[in-house]
């Protein structure tokens, strides 16, 4: 058996995957406030040119620069590993495979967009980024790709992951970013939430207002803003996380998966391993593909299929995705990069197509999964990354349940280590069963009811 399969640096993705180009049915636009298509120069204020023109894309295949797969060589080809010993504890006839995303530096797979970038941002003559972060792994990725390439950083972490996780600051701060907890009197969208709700635990949405407000309020034009999900180009930077797993798979002689997870906050390491295989689905391969969020935040399980915004002070253009509503503030689980109000419309899009089925799973059940997985593959895994290992043992035991010999394969998205306070808190019994009460969804329609309707627009193949 073979338990790490591993490619030549040789044989890295050279380019990158589109499923823009793939798509049975094509995305809804984004929209002004006033329902008038987004036209790529309003957008110019936040992101270069160069990576607009990535956004709105619809080629298959994109290069990849040397330049950007000159630091993607530090830690890519990731490994891919079979989870033999949890095989063996569940006493499963599935093979479950995984792909080892901690092994980058700031350890998650983050940094696959974050390089990217920052290096587009640099080629286009921007100095500074600003950034939004949840859990903190968006945020360390971008200062060590900011550290790497040469440009300043500026991060609004989420004030409940600020508190609960110093050293995901102190990470940033060692590769000479500059952290500060969200909301914060930094800025006006910040200034107006601390004032209505001073003890507010925070939000990415509220984060990301913040720090498009410092980017496009730069006068010396010098600043951009950096997102780590949901948008297009993230997704696309992503792909090199399944082209590379459909490699290795290849390389054992392995079948393309029956059932493909990733754990999905706004969309961006479940869309890196699943869309390459999507594009096998699309094209006729019989396989499931699972996004996994929490109850405490069922964007995709639970929320409408409707316009919104993509940020708390409404500043970014509203898009057509399942959403909770811009004015959610979820719950402070442990899953902070998971506490996002919408997702990617890519994937919302697969989902409306029947290409994706998601699938909410409670956070005790989880970290039970990710004592499970420590007690057996030896890892500590990040909060996040335990609701696709959860996901995988439900997957695996139905396969011993049918008695079939099925191939799962997981994004592990990020290890756990800088996030011991969570598993402490499950441990001592102070994390308990949470479902998102009805009475909030309440509240997201009355959010959403004065926007545009987004139409469910699919073929019916799925």
């Amino acid at each position: 058996m073979t338990r790490k399969i591993f490619l030549h640096e040789k044989d890295i993705p050279k380019k990158w995957y589109n499923i823009a180009a793939d798509l049975p049915t094509s995305l809804l636009p984004p929209l002004t406030p006033d329902g008038k298509p987004i036209g790529p120069e309003m957008l110019a204020p936040v992101f270069p040119m160069n990576l607009i023109e990535q956004e709105v894309s619809t080629e298959r295949w994109i290069d990849i620069p040397e330049e950007i797969l000159d630091i993607l060589y530090q830690w890519r080809p990731a490994p891919l590993r079979r989870a033999e010993r949890l095989e063996r504890h569940l006493g499963t006839p599935a093979k479950i495979y995984y792909k080892d995303e901690s092994t980058s530096p700031p350890g998650s797979h983050k940094p696959n967009t974050a390089i990217a970038q920052a290096w587009y941002n640099k080629q286009f003559g921007i100095e500074r980024l600003t950034t939004e972060t949840g859990a903190g792994q968006w945020g360390s990725a971008l200062a060590f790709a900011c550290k790497l390439v040469g440009l300043e950083c500026k991060v609004f972490m989420v004030r409940i992951s600020f508190d609960q996780k110093p050293f995901r600051k102190l990470m940033m701060q060692v590769w000479g970013a500059n952290c500060v907890a969200s909301p914060s009197p930094e800025t006006n969208a910040g200034r107006a939430i601390l004032e209505k709700m001073p003890d507010t635990p925070g939000s990415l949405g509220i984060a990301i207002s913040e720090a498009i407000e410092q980017a496009v309020t730069d006068s010396s034009g010098k600043t951009r803003y950096s997102l780590g999900s949901v948008l297009n180009h993230v997704l696309l930077h992503q792909s090199i996380i399944g082209l590379e797993a459909k490699a290795q798979l290849k390389s054992v002689g392995e079948k393309l998966p029956d059932v493909v997870i990733g754990c999905a906050g706004g969309g961006s390491n479940f869309a890196g391993l699943a869309f390459p295989f999507t594009a096998d689905k699309i094209n006729g391969a019989d396989m499931e593909i699972i996004p996994v969020e929490p109850t405490a935040c069922p964007t995709l399980t639970r929320g409408p299929f409707a316009y919104d915004f993509g940020d708390t002070a409404c500043t970014t253009p509203l898009l057509a995705m399942y959403t909770l509503g811009h004015a959610f503030v979820p719950p402070p689980i442990h899953a902070g990069g998971l506490r996002y109000h919408g997702m990617a419309p890519l994937v919302c899009q697969c989902v409306v197509e029947g290409l994706h089925t998601p699938r909410a799973i409670d956070q005790v059940e989880c970290y039970e999964a990710a004592l499970t997985w420590a007690k057996t593959e030896g890892f500590i895994c990040a909060p996040e990354t335990s609701h696709a290992i959860a996901c995988a043992i439900q997957e695996a035991n139905k396969a011993k349940e049918e008695g079939k010999e099925k191939v799962i394969l997981f994004n592990y998205s990020g290890h756990g280590l800088m996030d011991l306070t969570g598993y402490d808190n499950f441990i001592s019994g102070k994390l308990v069963p949470y479902a998102l009460p009805d009475e909030e969804l309440q509240k997201t329609e009355e959010c959403l009811k004065d926007y545009p309707r987004a139409e469910k627009r699919k073929t019916g193949k799925w």
